[in-house]
């Protein structure tokens, strides 16, 4: 008897699609998702934020994330009112669990920063919150352009 039905799910290989501006303000470009291969409880997509950019602050709504950075350096303050603080160098695995607000930025004026990003919601941008309140608690960092 053949263990694999009709409706077996197939395996998929891609590459990162057309980068996306997210609502977050950086460049995505969309790899494994619901929209790209059907997924139904994770997603996956290169992340790059260009030299000195900075993010919105935002929270995923019930979704954990998981980055892997690839290249660059990363700043994030993170907490209900960005209260805390980590820098990420490449190599760095970081997680955030589903609803922390967070505001990550690059620390270089020269380079951008790169990052593969997973997230538990299939859905490459429905789980962001922008949170515009917490955007003012940190002035923009000494390395950001003006």
């Amino acid at each position: 008897m053949n263990a694999i039905s009709d409706n077996a799910a197939v395996c998929a290989c891609l590459r990162a699609g057309e980068p996306f501006i997210g609502k977050q303000g950086f460049s995505y470009a969309p790899a494994i998702s619901a929209e790209t291969v059907g997924a139904s409880a994770i997603h996956m997509q290169l992340l790059t934020i260009p030299p000195g950019a900075r993010a919105k602050a935002h929270k995923h709504q019930s979704h954990e994330t998981a980055l892997h950075v690839l290249s660059g350096e990363v700043g994030m303050w993170y907490g209900e009112r960005l209260e805390n603080h980590m820098v990420n160098r490449a190599g760095d695995f970081v997680y955030i669990p589903a609803n922390v607000p967070h505001l990550p930025y690059n620390l270089s004026r020269t380079e951008a920063a790169t990052a593969v990003v997973a997230r538990t919601d299939p859905n490459e941008q429905e789980s962001v919150v922008l949170l515009p309140e917490l955007d003012a608690i940190h002035a923009a960092p000494a390395t950001q352009p003006s």
